[in-house]
Parts: structure tokens; C-alpha cells; sequence
């Protein structure tokens, strides 16, 4: 069977060792250990894969939709005046789902702009599907991790909102750490932010609402507010709401003001504008 290389052997770096297995000769090389870089790049990722292919027809509209709505930039900045032909209001929307809140606000509130981020594919998919039979032209849409977006494509005080609708919980212990809200997370929102501008977050676990209130405290950047009046806060139910909801889970809704604000009030109901009529797109 020839000689098996030994742990001895590679730490000495006796190498390539040579050797012969089934009349077939093995040359073994050292690796190259991994680097500070190396280790960076296996970052905790945030959300899970969750199951479900993309329909034909979602297939189609990331082919043939991608082009008029996706963004393709690897580096940034991204000019956004440029992304969207004008200049308007933005609002960045983290972890969009199925896209029908998403399209549900953009049709309602035509005169502003809505980045959705989403990593997803079906979710894209139906996405552009709704964005195409409602005739919306003031979305664009990345497919990518959040916590890779913000960094690395999007310039300072861009946004004036950023929307994070029922991210995932990860409710064991042991996984919190792979939480979205975490402090460097907050601080890249809070660049991107204009001053004054609103961070929404909208979770049904009550221990993600607690640790949302637990990071914001020590994030000197915001001050929790009363938003319940303001445009920018608008946030039709979603897929996962009425999921939760039909479970018996409470939904919270958080809001921060970048730079002001007062006294913290927790919404627990969809926040429709008084006397406004809302469109809403669904399947």
C-alpha cells in the first residue's frame, strides 16, 4: 500500500511527500495556511436559505425584468440619482420577502424612491413579477447580503428612511450573535442615513424587539421616536406578519430618528396614514 504521510511528517515539512497507493503515485503539498483576510471572509451570515425554487415565471422576470429594476454594481458608491433618473426622497428596504409591501408603498408613494436589498431568489423573482404588472417605475433592487450592501455600494446620508421589516429571529441563544441588528450593522445604517432621517424596524419575537432596544440604546446616532405620523413610516402588512399573527406573535414596530428625537413608543399595529388610501399589490 506504499507509506501514508503523518502528522509528523507534515509539521516537519517533509514535503511533497511522495508515496504510492495502488501502483499510483501521490505527491503531497503544504497548504498555504489562511490568512487574517481569509478568516475575515467567513463572516456570520445573517439569514438562512430558506427552502422553495423559483417559479418559471419568477425565472423569467430575473432574466428578462433583471435589466430595468436590478442593480448589478460590485463596488461603490452607487450614484443613486443616477439608478432611479431623478432626484427624489429614498428609502432603503432590508430583507423585502415576497416584495408585496414593498410594491404596496412604492405605488402609494410614487414621489419616492425605494432601494430594496434581498438575498432570496424567488422572493426577487416575485418581486419584479409585481413591479411589472403594477406599472411601478421608483423601485431598484439589489440581490445581496445587507450587511455587504451597506458597506461596500452605498454613500454616506443616501436614505432617508431605512426599513427592516421581521428580519430573522434566530431565537436559540446560541445564534443571536448571528442577529442582524448588531452595533457595526447600526453604525453602517446610520452613515447611510441623512440627518433626521427614520430607521423603521418591525419584528413579531419579543426578544428581537428587546435586543433591537438593547443595541439602539448604546448607538449615540439615534433617539427613539413617535413615528406613527410620518410618511416614511408607512408599512403595509407583509407575508410574514400575517404568518406570525396566525401563530399568536405580537408585532412591534421600533422607530428611530437619526440625530433627534423623544421618548420611545412601541406601535403595535400597521401604520396606514389617517385618512389616506392605499393601494395594495398582491398574488
Amino acid at each position: 500500500m506504499g507509506i501514508e504521510p503523518t502528522l509528523s511528517a507534515w509539521e516537519a515539512e517533509v514535503l511533497p511527500l511522495n508515496y504510492t497507493r495502488n501502483r499510483l503515485k501521490y505527491s503531497l503539498r503544504q497548504m498555504d495556511k489562511p490568512t487574517v483576510a481569509d478568516a475575515h471572509l467567513r463572516k456570520v451570515r445573517s439569514y438562512v436559505h430558506r427552502p422553495g425554487r423559483a417559479t418559471s415565471g419568477q425565472r423569467r422576470a430575473l432574466t428578462d425584468l433583471w435589466p430595468r429594476f436590478g442593480v448589478d454594481e460590485k463596488v461603490g458608491p452607487i450614484d443613486l440619482p443616477a439608478l432611479f433618473g431623478r432626484e427624489a426622497p429614498r428609502v432603503l428596504d432590508i430583507g423585502f420577502g415576497d416584495g408585496e409591501a414593498l410594491v404596496t408603498t412604492a405605488i402609494n408613494y410614487p414621489a419616492i424612491d425605494y432601494l430594496g436589498v434581498e438575498v432570496h431568489e424567488p422572493g426577487v423573482g416575485h418581486l419584479l413579477l409585481l413591479l411589472e404588472r403594477s406599472g411601478a417605475t421608483n423601485v431598484r433592487v439589489i440581490r445581496r447580503d445587507a450587511a455587504e450592501v451597506l458597506p461596500q455600494l452605498l454613500p454616506n446620508a443616501s436614505f432617508a428612511a431605512v426599513n427592516l421589516f421581521f428580519p430573522d429571529p434566530w431565537p436559540k441563544s446560541r445564534h443571536h450573535k448571528r442577529r442582524l441588528v448588531q452595533p457595526p450593522f447600526i453604525a453602517e445604517v446610520a452613515r447611510v442615513l441623512a440627518d433626521d432621517g427614520l430607521l423603521h424596524i418591525a419584528t413579531d419575537w419579543a426578544d428581537y424587539a428587546r435586543h433591537t432596544l438593547e443595541v439602539l440604546a448604546s448607538a449615540a446616532e439615534f433617539a427613539p421616536i413617535d413615528s406613527s405620523a410620518d410618511a416614511l413610516a408607512f408599512r403595509p402588512p407583509t407575508k410574514f406578519e400575517r404568518r406570525g399573527r396566525r401563530l399568536g406573535h405580537e408585532v412591534v414596530d421600533l422607530f428611530y430618528r437619526r440625530g433627534s428625537g423623544s421618548p420611545v413608543r412601541m406601535s403595535h399595529q400597521n401604520n396606514a396614514m389617517p385618512g389616506s388610501a392605499t393601494n395594495v399589490v398582491n398574488t
